[in-house]
């Protein structure tokens, strides 16, 4: 038998578009394809676990070993996000402590940027899991993200689109995730399979947010239309850009060792 090539996936349906392929498209793989949290995902990445990871866009740059990106593939925003809330009972100049979503990696270190560059605010955190309501009664303001803030999308409390305010901060793309592993973790082939799923799952939107929905608080009108406006999937300039911009500023900040070196799996064909 042959021996499939483990990968993990984020679970939330921001990341069904780049999997859609895999399992719904009809390409011929030999992936073993698992889900989990962003947090789970880079854990398992940087343990060796499996080889290659929908990871969290800072764990590239905290990996004692040197990781390489599938090109052309992200988790992305250009403006308001949709999925990423920073909710608050107290005024944000007034912002001391945050409960921080536990599943989350890179939208922690984006909320304290955020909070400093924009609001001169510095915060402790408050490791929490996603509940708003529990997450509030701990601390001044609540980050939520990925599904748990979907659903969270109809709360009365005010909040922060964090992709929103990077993006009225910097003027560029804000980048979340993206597939990257250590060196050997892909073939070219392999990686030319990621993106084209990625490719065919951005020409099913309404299939993906149809299966989503169930018995979810939303229509599917609703996660299509998150899909379709508020997520990019490229990993062009401009994302590139922005995550560049990103890593300057978290390595100021002290929560990242270094600027890393965009390091990319060679392509089938090409050089």
């Amino acid at each position: 038998m042959e021996k499939k090539t483990r990968i993990h996936a984020v679970s939330y349906l921001n990341s069904r578009t780049l999997t859609y392929g895999l399992e719904h498209g009809g390409l011929h793989h030999g992936f073993e394809i698992h889900y989990d949290v962003p947090s789970v995902c880079a854990r398992q990445v940087g343990m060796g676990a499996t080889s290659a990871g929908v990871i969290p866009s800072i764990e590239y740059a905290r990996s004692p070993v040197p990781y390489s990106i599938v090109p052309e593939v992200s988790i992305a925003s250009d403006g308001p996000v949709g999925s990423i809330f920073l909710f608050r009972r107290v005024p944000v100049e007034r912002i001391r402590t945050v409960a921080m979503d536990v599943s989350s990696r890179t939208s922690v270190a984006l909320v304290r940027i955020v909070l400093h560059e924009r609001y001169g605010v510095e915060i402790e955190s408050i490791d929490h899991p996603p509940n708003v309501p529990a997450m509030l009664e701990r601390a001044d303001a609540a980050l939520v993200i990925g599904d748990p803030a979907l659903e969270s999308t109809d709360r009365p409390e005010p909040r922060l689109d964090l992709g929103e305010a990077w993006r009225e901060l910097t003027g560029l793309p804000f980048v979340y995730a993206f597939w990257a592993g250590k060196d050997d973790g892909l073939t070219p082939g392999e990686v030319e399979l990621l993106i084209a799923s990625k490719k065919q799952g951005m020409a099913a939107f309404d299939e993906i947010a149809e299966e989503h929905a169930g018995d979810r608080s939303q229509p599917t009108s609703f996660y299509a239309s998150y899909l379709r406006d508020n997520l990019v999937y490229d990993l062009g300039d401009r994302e590139r850009r922005g995550l560049m911009e990103f890593y300057g500023m978290a390595h100021a900040r002290g929560l990242i060792p270094y600027v890393p070196e965009f390091r990319f799996y060679p392509r089938q064909g090409r050089r």
